[in-house]
Formats: C-alpha cells, structure tokens, sequence
C-alpha cells in the first residue's frame, strides 16, 4: 500500500505520494500551513478515483471538466501529469517519464493508492 509524507520545507509544506515500492508517484505544491497541507491530501483522495485524463500532448485534444488528470510534456521532451481538483487547482503534480505507458502507469498508481493511503510526517 502507498503512503502519503509529509515534509516540512523552509517556506512551509509539502506532501508526496508514494508507492509501495517507496517510489515518489506525485508531489504537492508547497502549503503554508500544515492543515492546508493535510487539505490538499484530503482533496487528492477524493478527486484521484474519479478524475478522468485529458491527453495533451494530442492535437486538438479533448478538454474535460475537472477533476482530471492533465498528461503534457515538459521542457526536457519527458511526460507528466498533473492532477486538478473539482475547482481546478492543481493539487498533484509527477515527476518526468519517458514514455506514455509510464506515466499513465503512474497517474493509475495514484487512483490505487490515494484514496487508503495513510499520512506520514517526514523525519527531520
């Protein structure tokens, strides 16, 4: 089972997801307070299972309301996704991939882990 880890940084908060592999699947922006924090894991819990996914690395692809998960790829030419709630804040983001598989393997791992993953506070 993944986990969610808390991590305190020097301008506030920060929550990542992990697998149970230990491997980083998502990372949060960074909250100013810990309850805002603890927020943005509750609303990833509860948008991940339902978010549908909007490819936009595709010409002309489809826009979908939220919530949703949003594939780009970054400067570098890797695949991401970012996760956005109902409202359309971004509440989850992924490291790069190298291909579309895996970073659709990564956006399914978030769907199976959020929505029972326990909280950690980071060490230190």
């Amino acid at each position: 089972m993944g986990k969610f880890v808390i991590n305190t940084t020097a301008t506030g908060f920060t929550f990542h997801l992990k697998a149970a592999n230990g491997e980083t699947i998502a990372t949060s922006e960074v909250y100013t307070t810990l309850s805002a924090c603890e927020n943005g894991i509750e609303s990833v819990r509860k948008n991940a299972p339902i978010a549908l996914v909007e490819d936009q690395t595709k010409e002309g692809f489809e826009k979908l309301s939220n919530p949703k998960f949003e594939i780009y790829a970054d400067k570098a030419g890797e695949l991401r996704f970012r996760l956005k709630a109902a409202n359309g804040q971004k509440i989850a983001a992924s490291e790069g991939y190298k291909s579309m598989a895996s970073c659709k393997n990564g956006i399914e791992s978030v769907k199976k882990n959020a929505p029972d993953a326990p909280v950690e506070k980071a060490e230190g």
